[in-house]
């Protein structure tokens, strides 16, 4: 533990609880705006390329490279994410959420400055991948200190407003970027591309104030940092029945996820009571399926799908382009008010049948621009609609339910190790799709938007016979909801026999945490 705590800065495990100052619902916002800023950083990397990779001031710089090649500079930053999302389940369990996030934005400011201050594209290439292993680190880790510091009742809510900052992060790059075309000059691009560092200040500075995830405190035997961080967020005593209450089910479902395993890579693949390996395929699968719907082609290439497939003058695709991510970022709201009052699967089942709907009337319609057919203007109007609506579609059903989810279905002791695993999928999905589209649009045209639609038709039954709905539920809660009997059963016996060695061992030091947990844990059951 010792080496733990001198990682990064004494700073963060000297003050578990963050800023002092900051109790209850204010501590609880500068969460949620430490995960705003992470996430609308992530939307902003993810608009950035898009919109001046095509453009003379960054082309000129170097020597005007192969489409191919600018194809592989955006998409190398997906690989970069993949290895920041699996590199930092080695040590994330150890070192804790809030320095995971620190060391992540550490590493974005050095990818940023290789960016911007690139001449060759070598350097941008190595900028660009190190710029994705700090948004793998970030992006994979402040979900899980959002879901396990949140309120079950809004949980979902939280998700879904970092989501809206993550829309808001691409509308500002798409924006900027399109204000700047009209400046010809390697500023154009350079201050775009540096202008990340501002995300970036702003989430060390959060990652001060804000508190450790008391559910990792207590499953690293830091008891009395937990309840202290518990009782902060509330706003009241540690010895507060409710804050004693909600630090007993923590405590009795480390005691179960201890008796299925260690924690270990290995406890994924074992057929244990709480199905441990069929939630990271679940969580495997949510980040899969909202990558390969197809929405990165669309964010990444707006402006090449209304130029090559739709036909729009290079000024009126980067226009179109700005109010689409716009009409994404306002569409992004509509979630805040469903998720936690109609579910995460209906809302993932709705958004996959329209996304895959959509994709087939885009086939038809691109065929008829492809083929300059009597009704190609109108044809063109109706695919640009289309855009606007796939991107409504995968706002509301896909976006947010596709981060609140596997955060919420991983067991605590593999939290961290599974959601590295599935962000890692996220972006390796994202970079199939990055790499692929330009090309499939230059080569089989229309038949591009074929294959989302297939994807997503095939997406509809697993989400219906395999996921189970999580709203409402504490993360505690969500355990017992795949737990089979045997794992129940064990239950039982562990937690009374640990909570009972514990109440003898207390006693001399007056310690009551664990006072009523005996009873409380029986009266689940």
């Amino acid at each position: 533990m010792d080496g733990e705590r001198i990682f990064l800065l004494r700073l963060y495990s000297d003050h578990p609880y963050g800023s002092k100052r900051l109790r209850g619902s204010w501590l609880l916002y500068a969460t949620i705006l430490l995960s705003c800023f992470g996430f609308s950083l992530v939307g902003y990397d993810n608009g950035l390329m898009g919109g001046f990779i095509n453009g003379r001031q960054f082309n000129r710089v170097f020597n005007y490279p192969h489409p191919s090649l600018l194809s592989t500079v955006v998409a190398i930053y997906e690989v970069g994410g993949c290895v920041g999302a699996v590199g930092i389940s080695f040590i994330g369990d150890r070192i804790g959420r809030r320095q995971s996030i620190a060391l992540g934005a550490i590493v974005m400011i050095i990818g940023a400055i290789l960016q911007a201050s690139a001449y060759q594209l070598p350097q941008m290439f190595v900028g660009r991948i190190i710029s994705g292993i700090a948004i793998g680190i970030i992006n994979s880790t402040v979900p899980i200190l959002q879901a396990e510091v949140s309120p079950k009742a809004t949980r979902g809510l939280y998700v879904a407003m970092y989501c809206s900052t993550l829309n808001l992060g691409i509308v500002t790059a798409y924006w900027l970027d399109f204000g700047l075309s009209y400046v010809d000059s390697e500023f154009a691009w350079r201050f775009p591309t540096a202008f990340q560092i501002v995300y970036v200040l702003a989430i060390l500075w959060l990652t001060v104030m804000v508190p450790e995830s008391p559910r990792w405190l207590t499953a690293h035997g830091m008891h009395d940092d937990a309840v202290s961080v518990l009782a902060a967020l509330v706003n009241r005593e540690i010895d507060d029945p409710d804050v004693v209450q909600q630090y007993e089910e923590i405590v009795e479902t480390v005691i179960m996820e201890s008796a299925e395993g260690s924690g270990s890579w290995s406890d994924f693949y074992k057929s244990d009571g709480l199905q441990s390996c069929r939630r990271l395929w679940t969580a495997i699968a949510v980040q899969v399926f909202q990558q390969l719907g197809g929405i990165n082609a669309i964010i990444y290439y707006a402006t090449t799908l209304f130029q090559q497939s739709i036909g729009f003058s290079p000024k009126m695709a980067g226009l179109m382009s700005g109010l689409l991510q716009t009409w994404m970022f306002i569409a992004s709201f509509i979630p805040w008010f469903l998720i936690d009052r109609i579910g995460r699967k209906p809302l993932m089942l709705g958004g996959i049948f329209v996304e895959g709907a959509v994709m087939a009337v885009q086939t038809a319609l691109i065929y008829q621009i492809q083929y300059r057919t009597g009704i190609e203007h109108s044809a063109a109007i109706g695919a640009a609609a289309m855009l606007f609506l796939f991107e409504s579609a995968f706002t509301v059903g896909m976006q947010s339910t596709g981060w609140v989810y596997p955060s919420e279905i991983l067991p605590l002791r593999l939290r961290a190790k599974g959601s590295a695993i599935s962000t890692a999928a996220n972006w390796i999905s994202n970079f199939i799709v990055v790499e692929i589209t330009p090309p499939a649009i230059e080569n089989i045209g229309y038949r591009t938007y074929t294959i989302f639609t297939i994807l997503n038709a095939c997406f509809l039954p697993i989400v219906w016979f395999w996921f189970k709905e999580t709203k409402s539920l504490s993360l505690e809660e969500v355990d017992l909801l795949f737990a089979d009997e045997h794992a129940l059963e064990m239950y039982r016996v562990v937690v009374d026999r640990e909570l009972s060695d514990q109440e003898e061992q207390n006693k001399d030091d007056g310690v009551e945490y664990f006072e009523q947990a005996s009873t409380s844990s029986r009266a689940v059951f």
